[in-house]
């Protein structure tokens, strides 16, 4: 009886020395991005098709730029995949990325109630968000320190509008993603910038369309950065860039290209190679 136990015991022992001997070997990177990467449904796309060619995972922590940043900051990631340029470049001076290189880009979209009753639909952005506050007309911002909510602010400003002494009622800050932030406008009939991204995937959109697109401000480029290993020894640098060399190459251009929903084209491939 002791002896059986001894040999099931063994058993046990091994096979879970073999599943971590396993889970040691797997290959991942993390790659610390947007949400709109994620709830677009980009990365579900593109990842696949990386690893199968490469062998190596790919972990996604899908937040707003300025969190992404941040978790990037403090070594967290191994990748940051974002749509800030101005917050991108501040993450490189700061000694934190590597180098920044642009990928794709898509745009911006004001959504809205289709009865749009502060008449702000056209193609100008800054008209448009000017008449959404002379009307106090519902609004959602994401209030996130995300990309898409650092580019909110920087209209409202182009606009003229002073948001620390026009805000009411009308303006709900949600601290959320671009998910959530779109399910808070659908349930409330409110406006709201979003990427278009995941404006097309979005499934949840009660009586919004599109109010406000094709103004040139509203260009949205995606960078990808490595997180510097002089800073943070343990960033897998060969393999983080190796992903990065990816979603560069004319696969990855192509793949990215590629992905559509009803067939239109949610990011468009920029990469200078």
């Amino acid at each position: 009886m002791i002896g059986r136990r001894l040999f099931c015991s063994t058993l046990t022992a091994l096979g879970l020395l073999a599943a971590a001997t396993g889970q040691a070997q797997e290959r991942f990177i993390t790659v610390s991005s947007t949400t709109s990467t994620e709830q677009s449904g980009l990365f579900g796309h593109l990842l696949p098709i990386f690893e199968k060619t490469n062998g190596i995972k790919v972990r996604v922590v899908a937040l707003g730029t300025g969190q992404a940043l941040d978790l990037a900051r403090r070594g967290d990631a191994d990748v940051v995949f974002v749509h800030d340029k101005a917050a991108e470049e501040k993450f490189i001076a700061e000694g934190y990325g590597v180098k920044r290189q642009e990928v794709m880009y898509n745009d911006f979209v004001v959504i809205g109630p289709k009865a749009d009753p502060a008449k702000a639909a056209g193609k100008d952005i800054l008209e448009g968000l000017r008449r959404i506050e002379a009307a106090k007309a519902p609004f959602v911002s994401r209030g996130d320190k995300s990309g898409t909510h650092a580019a909110e602010l920087r209209y409202w400003k182009a606009a003229g509008v002073d948001l620390d002494k026009a805000k009411g009622a009308w303006y709900r800050d949600t601290g959320s993603g671009m998910g959530p932030a779109l399910n808070t406008a659908a349930s409330m009939n409110a406006y709201l910038l979003a990427d278009r991204g995941t404006w097309l995937s979005f499934k949840n959109r009660g009586n919004l369309g599109i109010i406000v697109e094709g103004d040139t401000k509203l260009f949205n480029q995606y960078g990808v950065i490595l997180v510097n290993p002089a800073k943070h020894p343990h960033v897998k640098q060969a393999d983080g860039q190796k992903f990065i060399d990816w979603v560069v190459s004319a696969e990855g251009q192509k793949a990215i290209a590629d992905y559509k929903i009803g067939g239109e084209q949610l990011f468009f491939p920029n990469a200078k190679r």
